[in-house]
């Protein structure tokens, strides 16, 4: 017996190193599939950031038209929107979403 692990000694030492890299490329923390996760959750954030740029870019242009040249047209929207005010002779209808 130990004649024969003496004689293929380079061959059970190459097998057990190809399991353990083969394993370590596979999993682990950086394996292939920890680099999908990995990938999968990059591209999740580069939506997410997108979505919040677009939203502060929203913003910021709602905060301009009330702040640095006042624009009545917005504010009249705002004031229909946020108060249900209407001018003079005009009816408002309220449709409720019932969700």
């Amino acid at each position: 017996m130990l004649t024969l692990i003496k004689r293929n000694f380079f061959l059970l030492i190459s097998i057990f190193l190809i399991f353990y890299f083969s394993f370590n490329l596979v999993s682990g923390e950086r394996g292939l599939f920890s680099y999908i996760e990995k990938k999968e959750l990059l591209s999740n954030l580069k939506n997410q950031e997108l979505t919040l740029i677009k939203y502060i870019n929203d913003m910021d242009h709602k905060n301009s038209l009330l702040t640095t040249n006042l624009d009545l047209d917005y504010i009249e929207t705002l004031i229909r929107e946020r108060f249900l005010f209407g001018k003079e002779d005009e009816t408002l209808y309220i449709i409720k979403n019932e969700k």
